[in-house]
């Protein structure tokens, strides 16, 4: 397979990100939930510290008291385990989403990153929790994140194309009128 010049820029920004890694990740405790959202996303790209930064993302997840931002540190925590396997993560993630006492914002996102981390069917339960934190406003405080503002398009927010594509990837794009979930303008 050829190798083109975008994903040489994509490669040369991974690489800049892991070069920078440690002065990226004084962000993760910045005051401003915003920059902490960034930074993680950031992070997320790093290759080869996969370990550092997956132990920073489960620090600051033990302090982060913003549901949003919770979600976007188990986005990242699924980003980085993504591109470097680590089975601990995926049974971590497991745990994450059936853990009732935690946000419901951060058990969708683990909900999601365990879908995005195995090749296996979801199970019922797993499809049960989505469908129980899937609202509409839940949907636009999570198009804060960058996961899923690129997840966005058309007339879904982002968790709702993410959903809907990874749980029945068979339903066609939705038509605003036909469907709740749509982006309101």
């Amino acid at each position: 397979m050829p190798t083109y010049p975008a994903g040489w820029s994509v490669a040369a920004a991974r690489a800049a990100i892991t070069t920078d890694a440690t002065l990226l990740m004084p962000l993760l405790h910045d005051p401003d939930p915003a920059i902490r959202i960034h930074g993680t996303y950031a992070l997320a790209a790093v290759t080869g510290l996969d370990h550092m930064v997956r132990a920073a993302f489960c620090t600051r997840l033990d302090a982060e008291q913003n549901p949003v931002v919770r979600a976007a540190l188990i986005f990242g925590t699924a980003e980085v385990t993504r591109a470097h396997l680590h089975e601990p993560t995926n049974v971590w993630m497991s745990e994450r989403w059936r853990d009732r006492t935690e946000a419901p914002e951060a058990r969708l996102a683990a909900a999601i990153g365990r879908l995005c981390l195995t090749s296996e069917p979801a199970p019922a339960g797993l499809r049960a929790a989505i469908d129980d934190l899937v609202t509409y406003e839940r949907a636009q405080a999570m198009d804060d994140l960058p996961w899923m503002a690129a997840a966005g398009g058309g007339d879904e927010t982002g968790l709702r194309r993410c959903v809907r594509e990874m749980l029945c990837p068979e339903q066609p794009d939705p038509a605003e009128h036909d469907d709740p979930w749509a982006r309101r303008t």
